[in-house]
């Protein structure tokens, strides 16, 4: 059952409510952003490309089982169409170490369509970010290692 929440958000407040429920480990709400569609697909960095809803859950369950994802987007790059939007987005990583806490950047796509229930993610892809890139775009080092 879809939360009623989300059902009329906009693209922008669904990518939100999908991050919120990411930082949150709250796999329930993180699923309901996605459109009620087979064709889904979900790219983690350094992973297989994922298609149809029970994959993708799957991978988000295995990746919440340690509680949320302590991650903050930046830098989103909006492209609008008709029923489509295509959101470019940087996320910035905190990982706990043997060294501390430490930064990294991740470089994503996420694909939204407005359906009948409203706006639904249909692809999210991630990817590493050089961190050479990264630490010229933003003046810092950004190492995880």
């Amino acid at each position: 059952m879809r939360s009623p929440l989300i059902s009329d958000a906009e693209a922008d407040e669904l990518e939100e409510t999908f991050y919120a429920a990411l930082r949150a480990g709250d796999l329930e709400r993180l699923m309901a952003c996605w459109a009620d569609d087979e064709e889904v697909v979900c790219i983690h960095p350094g992973g297989l490309r994922l298609v149809g809803l029970r994959a993708v859950r799957d991978s988000f369950r295995e990746l919440l089982a340690q509680g949320g994802v302590r991650m903050q987007v930046q830098e989103v790059q909006r492209v609008h169409a008709p029923g489509c939007c295509i959101h470019s987005v940087v996320e910035r990583l905190e990982v706990m170490t043997g060294e501390g806490l430490r930064h990294g950047y991740l470089l994503a796509t996420n694909v939204y369509a407005k359906t009948e229930a409203g706006w639904r993610l249909l692809t999210h892809h991630s990817s590493p970010a050089d961190a050479e890139g990264m630490a010229e775009l933003t003046g810092q080092s950004h190492t995880l290692h």
